[in-house]
């Protein structure tokens, strides 16, 4: 999203583009069935990235003191960053790992018009192979976010922000309230690159707060209030009673579906011992593991880049410390 100059050379300017980020992303939210996709969540990954980088570069216009605090606060908020970066990237890495799983099922069938009954028995094993390869990645998944995911403190709450005093906010300049700002919004979105990308479960479910849950409307700063709808709508969107805990990435979902259809057409042809066109049903198992690997690797890709600019913008506010 392109950004005026002042965005990056002043606090209100980097406000406003907090805000505008998170509004962007209320904007592209669609609720797919209790899901998340990927298409979505790139979006999120991408609006981390911007907001690290605007903070950053705001940096070169504060006259900060060399060696503060600020820089120790800087470096503990970018490291949390990483830190929980790594987490979902183990996550999406076990995708990736998992969909080598189903790439032979669609290769028994190519050129197949019918498969006979002695073909359909290979492809439901393969089947049941990749289902029990995605039983195993969910667990895997699951424990990712009840060990590693646990010691990110990734809950966001509205009122945190509006807690902290106005002189504390003020802090080196207005920098400590902006890094307060960056805090609070990241923690969300990575709250939401968590759930949908490695596991939605009682320890990392988004959760509605219950001292707003009943409110449409949100007295805080502009971003605060986009962050408080944004979070609401996706509570809303796929925490609903009776939701179990699972992966909610809507690429793996519609895999599992795609796999689920063909099996039920190979056990048709295994009991009537007639074949039948299964080439639409073998081209959509194919397109669908074409997208959830494809969006598993580029967010691995995302990923990567984001910890480059970690290491990057470290090492620029460091510099600027020696310079002054």
């Amino acid at each position: 999203m392109m950004m005026s100059h002042s965005s990056t050379t002043t606090i209100g300017g980097f406000y406003s583009f907090l805000t505008s980020e998170i509004e962007h992303l209320d904007g592209l939210f669609v609720s797919e069935d209790l899901s998340m996709t990927v298409d979505f969540l790139h979006n999120v990954l991408t609006a981390v990235r911007s907001i690290h980088s605007r903070l950053t570069l705001l940096v070169r216009g504060l006259d900060l003191p060399v060696g503060g605090k600020w820089l120790d606060e800087y470096m503990d908020e970018s490291s949390r960053l990483w830190e929980a970066c790594h987490v979902i990237k183990s996550g999406v890495s076990n995708v990736e790992n998992y969909c080598s799983f189903g790439a032979n099922i669609p290769s028994l069938i190519d050129g197949r018009r019918a498969p006979t009954p002695h073909l359909s028995r290979q492809v439901i094993r393969a089947i049941d192979g990749s289902r029990r390869g995605m039983r195993a990645l969910q667990e895997e998944n699951k424990g990712i976010a009840e060990t590693r995911a646990q010691t990110l403190c990734l809950k966001f709450d509205s009122d945190n922000y509006n807690a902290l005093s106005e002189s504390k906010l003020n802090g080196y300049n207005g920098f400590r309230g902006v890094l307060c700002a960056m805090r609070n919004a990241t923690t969300l979105l990575l709250e939401i690159l968590l759930n949908g990308l490695v596991y939605f479960g009682p320890d990392t479910t988004l959760r509605q707060d219950k001292r707003h849950e009943d409110q449409y409307s949100f007295n805080g700063p502009g971003f605060m209030a986009s962050a408080a709808t944004l979070h609401r709508r996706i509570v809303h969107s796929v925490s609903r009673p009776g939701c179990q805990p699972r992966m909610i990435l809507h690429e793996l979902r519609n895999y599992k579906f795609a796999l689920d259809e063909l099996k039920i057409e190979m056990e048709g042809v295994v009991r009537h011992e007639t074949g039948v066109d299964v080439r639409e049903k073998v081209d959509n198992l194919r397109e669908c593991l074409g997208l959830l690997r494809c969006g598993a690797e580029r967010i691995v890709g995302q990923l990567d880049d984001f910890f480059d600019e970690i290491v990057e913008s470290r090492k620029m506010l460091l510099d600027i410390c020696s310079q002054r």
